[in-house]
């Protein structure tokens, strides 16, 4: 009888790296010529895996983002996990934009995951949705290699993690 190997695909971003990189962040905008007097902040809510950044007018805000994604790169933090909402007007004439951090595939996207998956052809691909996580299993080391490098290729708008590898 075949053994049968499977793993985990998730999609978590490190919250304390999060807020590594953010105070970085705050310490390069307090240093930067072009934020001299101005009120630009950077506040993060671990709670509830939310950004938001305030800041004198659009240009600003824009750049208030690039610094800050800028730093979550450099300590590899998916970039791709966040979601930006609309800059909208704030107290003092000040621009304020949330962001959202997404922790686990949402439900959709892993409906779009299964999906590719059955429509790559693959016979003895098994895929199923576990909370905020998927697992794939195949009796073939091969096969599940073969998803993992599929998937890679493939953009579902989150970054994904191979972990929990049993064979």
């Amino acid at each position: 009888m075949a053994t049968v190997c499977s793993f985990d695909i998730t999609s978590n971003v490190d919250l304390q790296e999060v807020d590594n990189a953010l105070n970085q962040a705050r310490k390069e905008v307090a240093q930067r010529y072009d934020f001299k007097g101005s009120k630009a902040s950077i506040e993060f809510d671990p709670k509830e895996s939310k950004l938001v950044l305030v800041a004198d007018d659009d240009f600003k805000l824009n750049a208030l983002w690039e610094v800050v994604q800028t730093r979550l790169v450099r300590r590899n933090v998916p970039v791709r996990n966040l979601t930006r909402g609309a800059a909208q007007p704030a107290a003092n004439s000040t621009v304020r934009q949330e962001i959202a951090l997404q922790q686990g595939i949402p439900t959709e996207k892993a409906r779009d995951i299964v999906k590719f998956l059955k429509d790559s052809k693959m016979k003895k691909i098994q895929a199923a949705i576990q909370g905020d996580q998927l697992r794939v299993s195949s009796p073939s080391r091969d096969e599940l290699q073969e998803v993992m490098r599929l998937l890679r290729e493939q953009d579902f708008g989150v970054a994904l993690q191979f972990g929990n590898y049993r064979g």
